[in-house]
């Protein structure tokens, strides 16, 4: 009975937390790539610049960056309303959300395709220049697959990660699925059945998540010697 009158609700909080979960991802890989190219530059202003960004999201929580950045982008919103004699606008919480998240998780994809691309060893790279490679097909043909046979298991945690602090996202009145099964369990003094049911979810997510990764592993893996047991 519960799921055929708060089935929808979930399912829609469940489509709500996918979509904001990829494209906090697609934010957080461009982030990770130019924070990672700015440590790696040679530019001590640029690799400046990339350290203060990892050290410091790295070392808040993310509840608290999330309220800091959410209120401080609405702050400076109302002032530039106010400035401009505009009405007041109000920060969309799911644009909010991925900005957010988005941000945070950028820090933590720099240091992975830092590594990444520092574990190519530089002579492959150094050979297809002699060979006569330009340096977009360089990295398209060397760099960027062996890299990424590196920074995927990397790239894999911090998805996980990421897909759990999505919930993060309801103290901004977003109605993703930990906000869906919280108003399911007020409404039926059940909260601690459908509080299990998202964990439920969240449980099937991540062991998606984990099939599509390994086959990405083992896509960028061909032509890898294992090592012996």
């Amino acid at each position: 009975m519960y799921f055929h009158d708060f089935g929808p609700l979930l399912w829609a909080g469940t489509a709500e937390t996918m979509k904001l979960a990829m494209l906090s991802l697609c934010v957080s890989l461009v982030l990770g790539l130019a924070g990672a190219a700015a440590k790696l530059s040679g530019s001590r202003a640029l690799a400046a610049v990339g350290t203060c960004y990892t050290t410091l999201i790295r070392a808040v929580p993310d509840l608290v960056l999330m309220l800091l950045l959410f209120y401080a982008m609405q702050i400076l919103l109302n002032h530039c309303t106010d400035l401009l004699g505009w009405e007041q606008i109000d920060i969309d919480p799911f644009m909010a959300g991925v900005m957010t998240l988005g941000f945070i998780y950028g820090a933590y994809f720099t240091e992975t395709f830092r590594g990444a691309f520092l574990a190519v060893p530089r002579g492959q790279l150094d050979a297809g220049f002699a060979y006569g490679m330009s340096g977009s097909r360089v990295f398209r043909r060397i760099l960027f697959p062996q890299m990424m046979r590196f920074a995927l298991p990397g790239i894999g945690n911090n998805w996980l990660v990421l897909v759990k602090a999505t919930a993060l996202v309801s103290i901004v009145g977003l109605a993703e699925l930990v906000k869906a099964s919280q108003d399911a369990g007020k409404s039926t003094l059940n909260l601690f059945f459908f509080t299990f049911v998202a964990g439920v979810i969240y449980l099937a997510i991540t062991t998606m998540s984990n099939i599509v990764l390994h086959y990405f592993e083992r896509r960028y893996s061909v032509g890898v010697r294992r090592p012996a047991l």
